[in-house]
């Protein structure tokens, strides 16, 4: 036995104490079948595929040619994003979650997921009610609970993790001063590798940064081995269902490319953390846990925004090069004394004041967003406000709390959209008609349901990729107009800065995988998460 295997041994005996003590008797062991999902964030079908030829993920590889798991490709639809993943999957609904930042009009607030109190309004908004497939059950690392009674580093509880309080955490400190012990241990380990390597080849070390360093240590050390653990300690009490999410391939997939060596090494790691929860579920048959493996959504290569455009964010370039700068007007003796710092500093955004102020309000906006009372990537004059979300961004007109049409844009800013459409890191804009959905691609409009064309010309997944784009034009949140920087001129660009991103309708954002055991049988093919809430919230049922 591992020396995790002997830590999760002693918990188990001190949680049956406690257990009695104050918690009731423990769950009986019947028939049911339990419920444990794995989830890879952001690795694409293809990128799986690859893993697992390079023998990158030698456990799964095991399990198809062993133990009779099959491997089932699956659409995750639009957009491709944790969020809307999760909420269909958790929920069973169709979701109004256009992107991991975005603004509703109708609150007159902007949505971002990593802002307290965000996921859970959506969570209680837009479940309605629903039964989630993890009721009695526990979530690690996810955007929204599922109807979790405990979660911990989920977006919607982050500030209040749920569960049974203090009892619960002092129940469970045998594994995390294990976590604790094996973190400090790993994390020097790490770091006199570093060492060494800058020894051995200080020029190249220089070049890998401290980067790599500092999320290797805090994904694949900290975080990882403490879900693994939890999740575990949870499997071995028999929790009805569990959904635990690694998100370390995501994080270096953003930072350094979906195919980066940097990314692909923490597959194994991974694949080694699966194996460790299946060693649990072997040595507790009688739970009858079944293990399904999935992803999310997937992630392809993109280029920064800033890096075409000179510096400058997608927002500032819509305002400056789109719209004559609203509301910037130069402050006089005439209007009002209080309100002059607000209209100094708006003119100054507006890029009318001299250079050496100009500098510094820009360095203000890039690097302290919020002391201007903006959210990163957000940026509003007068009426119109434009978000950046990833390889996505939305354009709102705020007059309107309904989502207008481009018949309503033409008319009050006469060729915007195609001025936007035709820009250098653009790839395709679309937009709500009277008719239907449109896309606007380089300096042309495309009827969606007419067919195949623009962009998507060549794609032999046209009707699965048409339902996307209308479940995205259909949510109220999403933009006016919603620019993808997905197959631009230059290629796939990101209007934040990430090497690696998802959102888009690209073949490796759009399709990915769900392993299941033998005799599970999901639907299939799965053209929608929503398929999944189906299949998994029978284990609720029965």
């Amino acid at each position: 036995m591992s020396p995790d295997d002997w830590v999760l041994l002693l918990q188990r005996m001190i949680d049956r104490t406690v257990r009695r003590l104050r918690l009731g008797r423990a769950p009986e062991r019947d028939r049911q079948r339990r419920l444990l999902i794995v989830q890879i964030d952001g690795l694409p079908g293809s990128v799986l595929e690859r893993a697992l030829a390079e023998g990158r993920m030698p456990f799964l590889a095991h399990l198809m040619a062993r133990h009779g798991y099959h491997l089932q490709p699956m659409s995750v639809g639009m957009p491709t994003s944790t969020p809307a993943f999760q909420m269909a999957a958790m929920y069973g609904v169709r979701p109004d979650i256009p992107g991991f930042h975005y603004h509703d009009k109708r609150r007159r607030t902007d949505v971002y997921f990593p802002r307290a109190g965000d996921a859970a309004r959506v969570e209680q908004e837009q479940a309605r009610g629903r039964r989630g497939i993890l009721e009695g059950g526990n979530a690690y690392g996810c955007v929204f609970t599922g109807g979790a009674e405990s979660s911990l580093f989920n977006f919607a509880t982050i500030k209040r993790p749920t569960g049974e309080g203090l009892l619960r955490a002092v129940s469970a400190f045998v594994v995390l001063a294990w976590v604790l012990v094996k973190g400090l241990v790993l994390t020097v380990l790490e770091i006199v590798r570093a060492l060494l390597r800058g020894l051995a080849d200080p020029i190249g070390e220089s070049r890998r940064g401290w980067k790599w360093l500092a999320l290797k240590v805090g994904m694949s050390v900290w975080v990882r081995h403490l879900f693994t653990l939890a999740v575990s300690r949870d499997l071995y009490a028999g929790t009805p269902a569990v959904y635990v999410n690694y998100i370390d391939y995501d994080v270096f997939a953003h930072a350094y490319g979906p195919r980066h060596r940097r990314a692909l090494r923490i597959l194994r790691g991974l694949d080694r953390s699966i194996h460790q929860l299946w060693r649990v579920i072997r040595r507790v048959p009688e739970y009858r846990y079944d293990l399904f493996v999935l992803s999310d959504h997937g992630q392809t290569t993109t280029t920064p925004f800033e890096k075409l455009s000179g510096g400058r964010s997608l927002e500032r370039c819509f305002f400056e090069e789109f719209l004559r700068p609203a509301g910037a007007q130069e402050v006089s003796p005439a209007r009002p004394r209080g309100r002059r710092l607000a209209s100094g500093i708006k003119a100054f955004r507006s890029r009318r004041a001299p250079g050496l102020f100009q500098r510094f309000v820009n360095y203000l906006e890039r690097d302290f967003a919020r002391l201007l009372g903006e959210l990163p990537e957000a940026r509003q004059q007068a009426s119109v406000r434009v978000v950046a979300a990833g390889p996505n961004a939305f354009v709102y007109f705020l007059g309107e709390d309904r989502p207008l049409t481009i018949e309503w844009i033409d008319e009050r800013f006469p060729g915007l959209a195609d001025d936007i459409a035709r820009r250098r890191g653009i790839g395709f804009v679309l937009a709500r008609s009277q008719g239907g959905p449109i896309c606007l691609w380089r300096g042309k409009r495309h009827a969606i349901d007419n067919g195949p064309a623009g962009p998507f010309a060549r794609r032999a997944d046209w009707p699965l990729l048409v339902e996307g784009l209308h479940d995205l034009m259909a949510m109220p949140s999403a933009g006016d107009l919603v620019i993808y920087g997905n197959d631009s001129p230059d290629g796939n660009v990101s209007y934040v800065p990430e090497i690696g991103a998802h959102a888009g309708p690209s073949p490796d954002e759009l399709y990915t995988f769900i392993m299941c055991p033998p005799g599970a049988d999901p639907p299939s093919p799965i053209t929608h998460p929503t398929q999944l809430y189906t299949h998994f919230i029978a284990y609720q049922e029965t």
